[in-house]
Parts: C-alpha cells; structure tokens; sequence
C-alpha cells in the first residue's frame, strides 16, 4: 500500500463523531495526547493551520512548550493505538442501541472503523458492546429530505441535502436525487443519485413490465431526518426493506447504505462459494463481488457479480432485491438481521420484485433483465473436457473409454492446450495433428465440438491476424496516455505480450465476429468457451505498472481476498481506458460485454443456435451466455457446494449452470468421482474437466464400476431430456427457474428453507444424491405431497417429514412429485441418436387423482424456434382416471414421424382392469407390484390428440 493510500485512510479516520472540533488560535483539545497517538499529517515542508485543517487533521501550534517535544504540529490520532481511559463519548449513543459494524473476519481498528463510517469506543463499560458500530439513534453527518415529494409520471422523487461534511470521505455529495419509481404492481425501482454530477451507470438494458401500476404490492415510506426510507409490503405489512438500521453516505469513492431485512431467509449474492444457501447472519459473513480469477475459497469474490438476492418473509411471500452496480462493492450480514451495503463507485440502482411465489419473483426478475437462449438440445448431453490432453492421442484415448463403455457422450472439448502456442483461433499441428478431420468423424457419431477463446491477443506475430487486424481497428483497451494497455496472459506460456480488447466498442464487436466467424472454416466448432475474462492478467495491472493515482488505489478497497493487496492484483489498472468508462467502473462487466458478439460470431459461424460458455458474468449475462462454477476442486465438500451455486444462478436467471464433476484442481479418486458421476448426472450443464498435470477422470478412466454407475445415471438424464429441455422452453418464455431449492415449490414449508443437499427440476422431480465419502445411505426431506421412485414406481411412505434411506454406491436417489406429467424418450449414446427413439409419459398422481405436464419439440439447433413457430408444444391433464393430450402448437413436422410408446402411471388407488386408447381397448399393460401401471407399445403418433382411460 503506497504512502498517499495509508494519508488518505488515516485523514478519512480522524474527524468522525465522538471528536471534538479544534478552537481556533493557539493550543488545541488534544495538544495532551502521547507522543505514540500523533501521526504526522503535514510530512511534507510548509505545514500551516489553515491547510493542517483543510485535512481535516489537528494543529497544536506554534506552542513553545511544544517546541523540542518530538511531536508534530499538524497530526492525526494513530487509528492503532487506544487510550488507557474513556477514548469516545459514551453517551453518544445508547449503548443498547450499539450494531456491531465489524464482519468478525478481520481485526478491526479505529482507522478501518471510521473508514466504514461507523462510530469507534473501544472502552464502552461492558464487554458486550462493540466497539466498533452504527446506530439511527444520532445521525448527524447523514442526509435529510427537503420539501415534499414531487409526483412524477412514474412514481415520485425529491432532494435529500447532507447538513454536515465529515471530512473522512474525499469528495462528498451535499445534494442527491430520490426516485422511487412504480413500474409495475410488482416492480419497484430506487435510485439516488448527485443533483448536480454525472455519474457512471450500468448500460444494462431493462425491459419494461407487463403488467400496469395501478395495485401497487408495495409502499414505499421516509423519515426525514436522518433521512432513511422503507419497502413495506401492503398485504401483510412486512418490512421488507428498511435503512434506518445504519447511516448513508455518498462520496465519490464510497457509498455505503445499511438496511433491516425481515427474516434469516435470505439466498444470494454473489459469486462467492458458498457452503450454505441460506445465509447464517450469526457468522458475521462479507461478501466482496468483484469479478476475479481465483479458485473458489469461501467468501473471496470469484468470476461473476450478481448482487442479487431473494428472501423469504415470515408466512411464505418472497421477494428478490437486486442492485445495479458494476463497481467493486461488499455485503456485510450482521445480526438483526441486516446488510450493511458498501460500494466505491456508480450510484445506487436498486430494483425490488415483489412475487410473491418464488416462481413469480424469479419470472419478474428476468424479465426486466433477461432470458436464457434456448439451450441447443445435444447441450444437455454429457459433455467431456480436461486442460491436459496435451496431444491428439490422449484425448481419442478419453474419447475411446467412454466409448467402450457406452456412456452418453454428446460434447467434446478442446482446452488451450489444442492451440499453437496458446493462441486463439489457432491449433497445434505438432500437438493435434489431424484435428479439423478428427472433429468431423466425431459428428459423423453424433459428438459435437466445444472449444476455448480466451481475450488476451499476443502481439509479437507480425501475421497473427487478430493481432494486425486489432491493431488496424483500434480495438485494444488503453493507458491513459492513449497507448494499448500491455499484460501477459497464456500465449507463449506466458512470455508474450498481450493487448486486450475493448468489448463495448462496436469496432472490437465487428472484429470479434469476423475472428469467431472465420475461426469456424478452421475448426468446426458446435459452441464456444470463453475463459479468463474477468479479465485475468498474470501482471498486477499492466506490464509499466499502475499508476498512482485514486482509480488504481482508491481510499477503500474491498478485499477480493485477504492475500491481494490491490484490487488490480492479476487483472488490469483501475484508470486504464474502454470506450465505455474507466477500468474501475466496467472491470466486472468484461466478459459480459465480451458474451454478446461471441454468440453473434458462433451463430453466424455454424449457421445454428450455438452455444457460449462464460466464466465471468453479470446481471443479464444469461441473454447471451451460460456459466460453469469455475476452477472447483477435487473434495468432498464441492459436491455440496456445487449444488448451492446451481441453485443460486437459477434464482439470478441464467439455469444452464453446472461446475467440473469431479472437481477441476487435485486428482479426484474413484469414490468421489462414482457419487460426483451421480450427481453431475442432474446437474443443467453436465461436464467432466480437469486441470493439467492430474490424473485423468473421465468416467471411463477409473474401469468398470465407475464406467457403470455413471453410465446408469446418465441414462436417467437421457431418459428425462425431453421434460427438463421443456423445463428450459418455459424459461426462455416466461422465466422459471429449471434447477431448483425445494422451498422454490413449498414455500410455505419452512423446513424446506435450510436444505440445500437436495434440489428439484422444475416441480416434478426430487433428487437426494449422497455427497459424503464412504456412505451409503442419505437422509431426505420429502414434502408434504405424494413421492414416488423413478425406478420402481414405489410410494415414499413419508411426508413433510425426513426418510433415511439405503444408497448403495451406484445408486442415486430420484423421485417423482405426484401432481406431475413428465415427457421421457428412450436413451442413448448420444442426443443425435436418442431423439430417433420413441417417446413416453410418466404420469405420477397427487391425492386427488390428477396430474399435469407438458412437452415443447423442436429440431434442437434452429435459432429462436420458440418465435419463429417451428416447435410442437402439447399439454398432457390426468384427471379420474382419464390421460388427456391436447396439442397446443404443431410447428414441427419431424413430430409427425415419432411416436409415443409407453405411460408408466404411479399413484392408483386400485389396480388397473382395462386401459383404453382413442376408443379402443388396449391389452399390453401390466400392474407392476409397486403399484404402477406400465402400458407398452401404444404406438401413437406424437404429433396427435390423444384419450387413454384407465380403469
């Protein structure tokens, strides 16, 4: 940390309340202090009263008596050091009244308090009060109202006005903007921003609501002075949302706003690993969301930033809270409950969706921020990668495995490892000889192609065409001096200099898609993966360094990580130039801007729907990008973990989601890899991956026991492709999530709110893995509705209760919800070939006797057929004792030529006498001992209406 951060920091601690304000003229109210207490806060020649308080720091001279004492005239009171007596105003504030303002994962000093705006008193009589804290009690350095709102076209908006400058933040706003708009009964949007300044805002797009104003769910209340203002919803008249639990302030640098949440049930932010769903605020957790290139570990901040979060309010509403800030910023949760919010840059954007279902909050969430692309069918396959092949023959050995052991395979990747010396749009003729035709003999069985970009572009090829063609648009990000910002990267293993591209820039977007597009006719690639751009640099900023100015070191940097000292540490300088802003406003919108034209370039490449994967996102990436977990590892533990971070991006609108089975760092073992084999099974992006120099892990590496319980479980996936692919159609058209917590469809059931070793598709399917080494047997929670095992058809005999249940090694648990119609279709090695398999149903029956699903077909690859109209969507009703199949959309021919072979029915009271299909009796059926009816050989067209009676 330089020597102007540590002025900047130790100014920011000194003229907090509970100080006393210096008199004018000689002498001054700390001229006692100890010698150890003063700082010198004037180092530099030409100290004088009227610039010592400028400071804001204290000036004790010209005093005499102080001459030869070894002190400086102009000081600041050592933040480290604590007085022996009373070192604040106790009765400043009530000591009952006391919020603890430390997060409990680092030593907090007088300096770091201060800086958090909160109020230091180490020596409060009574060990259990902080010393460090907030209160509403006494606000005087905060803002307050004036005049009356204004109505405006969409809501209302009036002037805030700060009464007192606290000299610890460098460039305070006095006046700012409240607007609260109404833009939807459910939709909520709050913004405070400077009157009279211009300040960087996310170029998010937000698309309108469906719905009207005119029955607000909310209201929306103020306190004057200090001002703080509250979310309350009118039903039940729930706080949702109140910022009276702490201070606001607004400086250039620093923005920091706390607010009561009304219950413990709070899921979200991120992306941090997270190792419960639910948020334990007795921990005392802060969270840092700045988009990093660090293996996952707690709390440190990872790829992508979602400062999004959902709660579940006492009696089972739910709403999702979600702030547009692209800035470094932290999540404080404190006891209370309550977030203590802090930001260094933008303004505060906040938009407020009040559900209430959680299927509701999810579908307004996403609709203001946006869908998922329609996932390419085979991408739901299971998909095979490592960084480590290393040549052309490993990874055909990878490929042969699965292969002999008929696993489904349907993806094959290459890593950086394909390349000529790691550079993009290349591959290595040395390494990967016969590539291009080995790809095609892939297709030729049904695999598809998958292979990595990363942004940073090598510029020592005088004839490498990114490079000379970049150079030639000006696509590269700059130094403030107008020159191409220089960092280094994978090309050359790292020894080549690399330029970066300037995403937001039309220019670099049309020269990224001529790049993607062309890269195509080399390698006939199905989808494409977009690493490292958060963006990752191997230097701290730039190879000439940062410089020292206030983007590059501002006063507060949250910590990424405890171990980083800045936050240009492995990334690019905070003041460094994109044609959107600077750095440091747009640092974590890096692969977001880079995920559009990628889709772009790959659609136009391949002339099909494509697919891109992302490692850093951010609110809305979901438009055009799905996400893997990143650089996992090869523990227990990320079997759990993996499963919370799926649940999360579900709830941020972006469901293709998946980690690296078997974990990507360490060598993974056979046990771990047979459950995690299980479990990535279910998983909505299904791949295995590992990193270099460990042994490999493909489930056809570990023999025949691995090779078979994967395989099995994967037959399970294939067998159910057809429902969750309908899963994903109606999240691209309405918003649902696909992965899901059980408390996403029982909200009223609390028990569901802690679990997270168990998760849902959709509402018709419960799946309990084991996730613990050397088990075999799980504990589930079956809610209170009929469940009934995938396999056999057998009831679960619980209800709103936990079963312990057997699990042998090759078994993973799976059930049917009752209430549900799922669509099934034979497996097998591959999408391409399971499509050509006839179809069924499993109809699982609630206490009522009825249930209800549906199918959406397409070809699979055609972009957009959800609006273009080339699908068949049919709704499948049970209802005594009659399956009904309506067809709501007949878009696509090829359905004409399938059929549907098979009902397996759970749930009847009585075994089944007859079975009548369209009218006529149909005698291939059987009552299976578990109490379900299969039905074979129906035959029927796919594509047609049809009645079939049980009784």
């Amino acid at each position: 940390m330089t020597t102007r951060l540590y002025v900047a920091l130790f100014l920011a601690a000194f003229a907090c309340p509970g100080f006393a304000q210096v008199p004018e003229g000689y002498g001054c109210m700390e001229g006692n202090l100890p010698n150890e207490v003063r700082q010198d806060c004037h180092p530099e020649p030409g100290a004088s009263e009227q610039i010592c308080r400028a400071r804001g720091c204290v000036w004790c001279g010209p005093d005499p008596s102080a001459d030869g004492q070894n002190f400086p005239h102009c000081f600041y009171r050592n933040p480290f050091y604590v007085a022996p007596g009373p070192s604040c105003d106790v009765g400043y504030v009530q000591p009952a009244l006391r919020v603890d303002c430390t997060d409990g994962t680092e030593p907090m000093g007088e300096m770091g308090c201060r800086y958090r705006n909160c109020t230091w008193c180490p020596d409060v009589p009574g060990s259990m009060y902080p010393p460090c804290f907030t209160s509403a009690a006494v606000d005087d350095t905060g803002y307050a109202m004036v005049g009356e709102p204004v109505q405006t076209p969409g809501g209302i908006s009036f002037t805030i006005t700060k009464s007192l400058i606290s000299p610890q933040f460098e460039n305070q706003f006095t006046t700012l903007n409240f607007e609260a708009t109404f833009q939807s009964d459910y939709r909520l949007r709050i913004k405070i921003s400077p009157s009279d300044t211009q300040r960087f805002e996310v170029p998010i797009q937000i698309d309108p609501p469906a719905g009207s104003n005119a029955n607000l769910l909310y209201d929306v209340t103020f306190t004057r002075s200090p001002f703080s203002f509250r979310v309350v919803r009118k039903s039940s008249g729930a706080v949702l949302f109140d910022t009276s639990a702490g201070k606001f302030q607004f400086a250039d640098q620093f923005i920091t706003m706390s607010w009561r949440l009304p219950t413990e049930n709070v899921y979200g932010l991120g992306e941090n690993e997270q190792r419960s769903f639910k948020h334990d605020f007795a921990e005392r957790l802060k969270y840092t969301l700045y988009a990093s290139d660090q293996a996952p570990y707690f709390t440190s901040s990872l790829y992508g930033t979602h400062p999004v979060y959902t709660v579940i309010e006492n009696g089972g509403n739910t709403h999702m809270v979600a702030i547009i800030n692209s800035n470094a910023q932290e999540f404080h949760l404190l006891p209370g409950p309550s977030m203590k919010y802090i930001t260094i840059g933008g303004l505060i954007d906040m938009y407020f969706f009040l559900g209430p279902t959680p299927d509701q909050t999810v579908q307004q969430f996403t609709e203001a921020v946006g869908r998922s692309q329609m996932p390419a069918y085979w991408s739901l396959g299971f998909q095979l990668c490592r960084w480590g092949y290393d040549n052309i023959t490993n990874m055909k050995a990878a490929v042969d495995r699965t292969e002999f052991y008929q696993i489904p395979h349907d993806v094959q990747y290459g890593d950086i490892d394909i390349m000529r010396d790691e550079l993009d749009f290349t591959y290595s003729e040395v390494n990967f000889p016969g590539l291009p035709a080995y790809i095609e003999e892939l297709k030729g069985k049904g695999i598809k192609f998958i292979t990595i970009l990363d942004p940073a572009i090598s510029t020592i090829d005088a004839d490498y065409e990114p490079y000379t063609l970049g150079t030639e648009m000006d696509v590269w990000i700059k130094r403030q001096d107008g020159t191409p910002m220089t960092g280094h990267v994978w090309p050359y293993g790292a020894t080549a200099p690399c330029h970066f591209p300037d995403y937001a820039k039309n220019s670099t977007r049309e020269w990224w898609i001529y790049l993607v597009d062309k890269f195509h006719d080399l390698l006939a690639y199905d989808g494409l993966w977009i690493d490292m751009n958060e963006p990752a640099n191997f230097d701290n900023g730039d190879i000439q360094g940062c410089a020292n100015n206030t983007w590059n070191y501002p006063p507060y940097q949250p910590k990424t990580d405890a171990n980083k000292a800045d936050m240009h540490f492995k990334t690019l300088c905070g003041d460094h130039v994109d044609s959107v802003s600077i750095h440091y406003n747009t640092h974590s919108l890096y692969g977001w801007f880079e995920s559009e034209p990628t889709l772009i370039g790959a659609r136009s490449g391949t002339g099909k729907r494509s697919l891109v994967l992302s490692r850093s996102t951010f609110i809305g990436s979901q438009r055009w990008a799905s996400h893997w977990l990143g650089d996992n590892w090869s523990h227990w533990s990320n079997l759990h973990f993996s499963i919370i971070g799926v649940m999360q991006f579900n709830l941020w609108g972006m469901p293709y989601v998946g980690p690296d089975t078997c974990g990507f760092i360490g060598n993974s073992n056979a046990a771990m890899c047979q459950r995690w084999g299980e479990l990535g099974a279910f998983y909505p992006f299904s791949r295995n991956h590992n990193v270099r120099d460990t042994i490999d892990q493909d489930p056809g590496a570990w023999g025949a026991q691995v090779a078979a319980s994967t395989k099995a479980a994967l037959e399970v996936r294939y067998t159910l492709l057809p429902y969750l692919y309908t899963l994903f159609y109606h999240h691209v058209s309405s918003g649902t999530a696909v992965f899901r917590p059980l408390w996403y469809n029982h909200q009223d059931d609390s028990r569901t709110y802690p679990i997270d070793r168990q998760f849902m598709w959709g509402a018709g399917l419960l799946i309990s893995p084991v996730l613990t080494e050397a088990t075999t047997w799980v504990t589930a929670y079956f809610p209170n509705s009929r469940h009934f095992s995938y396999y056999t058809g057998d009831e679960i005999p619980v209800r709103g209760n936990t079963l312990n249940m057997t699990a042998p090694l090759d078994f993973i648990h799976v059930h049917v919800v009752g209430g549900n119609v799922l669509p099934t279709q034979e497996p097998a090695r591959n999408t391409e070939a399971a499509r050509l398999n006839p179809l069924g149903v499993i109809v699982a029956l609630d206490d009522g006797g009825s249930a209800v699903g549906d199918l959406f077909y397409d070809d699979g690859d055609s972009i957009d057929t959800h609006l273009t109209g080339a699908y068949f969507h049919a709704v499948y009703t049970m209802s005594s004792g009659t399956l009904t199949s309506t067809v709501v959309h007949d878009g696509y021919p090829e359905m004409g030529t399938k059929t549907l072979n098979t009902i397996r029915l759970m749930g009847l009271t009585t075994p089944a006498t007859s079975v009548t299909v369209n009218g006529v009796s149909h005698t291939d059926f059987e009552n299976l001992e578990s109490g379900e009816v299969l039905v074979r050989n129906l035959n029927l067209v796919a594509n047609s209406a049809f009645t079939v009676v049980f009784a």
